[in-house]
């Protein structure tokens, strides 16, 4: 298992570097992360399991470590970090579900174009 604590110092290191070199691009990308803070609609905890459900479905360890770490420090528990993961699951296979009629229906049309050219 990866050591999470020493991944995301790096992560947040790696991004102060490119703070450096692109100080308006990471300014930007904090103000997307502070916008929804400023509604005051959903409480933090709330905001960072939706963050590592979102984490989980792009496949983001950066994220993940990092809003693992800021869920703790929000008070969520392993059951609330289950249930939330649990949707993440859920809309993945959905996603898939989706995607694979969009697929058949594009092998469809291959078909139909093929079938069409061979008359």
């Amino acid at each position: 298992m990866m050591e999470w604590d020493t991944y995301r110092q790096q992560v947040l290191s790696g991004v102060g570097g490119i703070g450096k070199l692109s100080p308006d691009t990471v300014k930007g990308y904090g103000q997307l992360g502070q916008a929804g803070n400023n509604t005051n609609q959903l409480d933090g905890k709330i905001r960072e399991l939706i963050a590592l459900a979102v984490s989980v479905s792009l496949r983001c360890d950066g994220c993940i470590a990092v809003h693992t770490d800021a869920a703790y420090k929000h008070g969520a528990n392993r059951a609330e970090l289950a249930e939330a993961l649990g949707v993440a699951i859920s809309v993945n296979a959905g996603a898939a579900l989706v995607y694979s009629t969009r697929t058949m229906d594009a092998f469809s049309a291959v078909e139909e174009k093929n079938t069409a050219t061979k008359v």
